[in-house]
Parts: structure tokens; sequence; C-alpha cells
């Protein structure tokens, strides 16, 4: 129970430390509302072709709609990524050093930030999930609980990959451009803002669209995390609706894993 007690305490202080922080918050409004309003509208008029004279969607959906499972995953990613940054804080300040004297193991008190760092990016996620009726995709409580459950997958294993930057990262400046270089490149080639077209086979995907673009969006991890979640709020997969999940599964356990290896070394 003291341990479970220890757990609770720095999983508490790393939300709170979060909602405290105004910046966060205005980001995590503001980062939805700007790519749903001005991008998912903006660019609606040109998500479709002309297929024998009559305007057809190029997928069975809005931009609108297409883009709003990913701007769930842009706002998880850029928080979990970012909520690392405490290790940061923490490890300058002493406070880590206080920690990790006391006998709690370090694999809780990792455990502990992370699961943290989790609930504030699934909170800002839940940020965009609640402008679903604004963007025409309509939920049942069961799809409610389906992309809790992918979201909390994908803040855990993004948050795990946060620790691991910061592990080898010991300044905030150092930290915050290396984790923008990594979170745009893998945001824009995970099929987010366009779609693969899963009419075409995969040769003919490599036809249409150059092959090393392609490569990009197949082997990025976060490709299945959009699609999983498309799966569940659209029913739309480009994907095996299968490979989401597993993928996401797998990247949580990895990812943690190289950050307790990591952590336990510091």
């Amino acid at each position: 129970m003291g341990l479970l007690g220890g757990l609770y305490a720095i999983w508490l202080r790393e939300v709170k430390r979060a909602l405290r922080d105004r910046g966060q918050l205005i980001g995590g409004v503001s980062r939805p509302l700007l790519w749903v309003l001005i991008m998912g509208i903006g660019l609606n008029p040109y998500f479709r072709g002309e297929v024998y004279g009559e305007v057809q969607f190029v997928v069975p959906y809005t931009y609108l709609q297409f883009i709003f499972p990913a701007v769930i995953v842009l706002n998880i990613m850029y928080t979990s990524v970012q909520s690392a940054v405490s290790l940061i804080w923490d490890r300058q300040f002493g406070f880590l050093r206080e920690v990790l004297v006391s006998p709690m193991p370090r694999s809780l008190v990792l455990l502990g930030k992370i699961l943290g760092g989790s609930t504030v990016a699934m909170l800002h996620g839940c940020l965009v999930l609640a402008l679903a009726r604004f963007a025409d995709v309509t939920l049942s409580w069961f799809d409610v609980l389906q992309a809790l459950g992918l979201m909390f997958l994908l803040s855990f294993a993004l948050t795990s990959f946060g620790v691991i930057i910061a592990n080898r990262i010991r300044t905030f400046e150092g930290f915050g451009v290396f984790s923008n270089a990594v979170i745009l490149p893998l945001y824009f080639t995970s099929s987010s803002v366009f779609p693969l077209d899963p009419a075409l086979t995969r040769a003919q995907t490599r036809v249409v669209y150059p092959e090393w673009l392609v490569t990009l969006v197949e082997i990025n991890p976060v490709t299945y995390a959009n699609d999983a979640l498309r799966g569940v709020l659209l029913n739309f997969n480009q994907f095996d609706p299968r490979l989401g999940p597993v993928v996401l599964v797998v990247l949580a356990l990895v990812f943690f894993a190289i950050a307790l290896w990591e952590f336990r070394k510091a």
C-alpha cells in the first residue's frame, strides 16, 4: 500500500503541475481549433476529385472528418513528449535525487511519471474528441471507450519516448528543439493530412505517390495510430484494422522498457 501511495503521489504531482501550466492548456485548446477550424474547413473543398463529370470525395468522408482523428493524435503527441520535460526539471532542481533515495523502486518512480504524462495527454486528446459533433462525426459510447483505450496506449508509448529523449538531452532548450524535430516529421509522414487511396493496390500506390513517401508512411508507427482511430471514429481503415492496436501495444511496451533501462542507469 505504501508503494501504491508513492505511485499515486508521483502521478498526482505530474497531473497537477501540467494543469497549472497555462501555456500548455492554451496550446492544448488552440492547436485543435487551428487544425479543425482552419485546416479542416479551409481544405475541405479541395479534398475531392471529378470522376466521369461527377464530383466525388477521394475517400467517403469530408476532409474535416478525415483529419479529425489525426488532430487527436497531434494533440497527444505534443503533450506526451513535452510532458517528459519535467524529468529535466526534476533533475536540475534536485527533486529527482530526493525521490530516487526513497524506498520506492525506480521502476515505480518512472511508471508514476509516465502515467501522469499519459493522463494529461489523454485529457488534451479529449479536448479534440469533444469537437466530434462539430466535425460531423457521430459516436456511440462504445466508440468513445474504444477511442479512449487507443489514446491511452498512444499517450503511454509517446510519454515513454519523451522520457528516452529527456534521458539523453539534459537541457530545456535542446529538448524542445529535438522533440519538435521528431514530432513534426512523424506526424506529417503518418498519412495524417493526406490519404493513401485504399482502393489501390500496394504496387499502384507506389506509382501514384512517390515511392519514398509511401515507404515512410508504411514504416511510421504513428500511421497505424491514426488508422486505428479512424477505424473507431469513422469506420474507415487504410490498412489492416488489426495492425493499429498491435503496433500501439508493442510501442508502449518497447518504449517503456527502453526508458526504464536508461532511467536505471541514470
